[in-house]
């Protein structure tokens, strides 16, 4: 599933679909940004250990 920038995913980890950069959203009514690091705005969720 593709998360964007500005949806409420719920907390957890989610990486940038253009560079591979983690974001990390610590609650569930936090919203995603754009990645910090290029600027892109579309995310898959990834499961940590």
């Amino acid at each position: 599933m593709t998360y964007h920038a500005g949806d409420k995913p719920g907390a957890g980890a989610y990486r940038c679909l253009n560079c591979g950069y983690i974001v990390h959203v610590e609650s569930d009514d936090q919203e995603l940004p754009v990645c910090p690091n290029c600027g892109h705005e579309e995310f898959e969720k990834v499961q940590e250990d």
